[in-house]
């Protein structure tokens, strides 16, 4: 017996894709939060670990050109925040660089506001739907 499906896939992605957008302000906003703590390493958010966690598998790259960037991965990170811990924009040691935090913010910022509308017309159809197309 198949098992009824409520929602599409299509709703399953966008949530994973708030989930990341979410994982991904909370990070911009404790960089932002330490720019001034010394020997502090600025973190950021990783899609190809939040992907790999997602697909819960490795996959590996084909190559079309031997020119191209050979890479492989396996799901060995917590989800998705990395930290680079040889940069550093201060004196002090701390590698937050306000000016590309605020830039990232307002990124993710329209493409949280993307996927909202998104999954709202998701919603609203599914309530047209309910409701006899009226």
């Amino acid at each position: 017996m198949q098992k009824l499906k409520l929602f599409s896939n299509t709703v399953s992605t966008l949530e994973h894709a708030l989930n990341y957008s979410s994982a991904k302000q909370k990070v911009i906003s404790q960089n932002i939060a330490n720019v001034d703590t010394p020997n502090y390493k600025a973190k950021d958010v990783s899609f190809k670990a939040v992907f790999q966690d997602v697909m819960g598998k490795s996959f590996q790259a084909n190559r079309s050109d031997a020119r191209h960037y050979e890479f492989s991965s396996k799901a060995s990170r917590l989800p998705g925040v990395v930290t680079y811990p040889n940069v550093n924009y201060n004196q002090n040691g701390n590698s937050v660089d306000l000016d590309k935090e605020m830039a990232d913010l307002a990124t993710n910022q329209i493409y949280y506001n993307a996927l909202t509308e998104r999954i709202n017309g998701k919603f609203n159809s599914l309530q047209t739907v309910i409701r006899g197309g009226k």
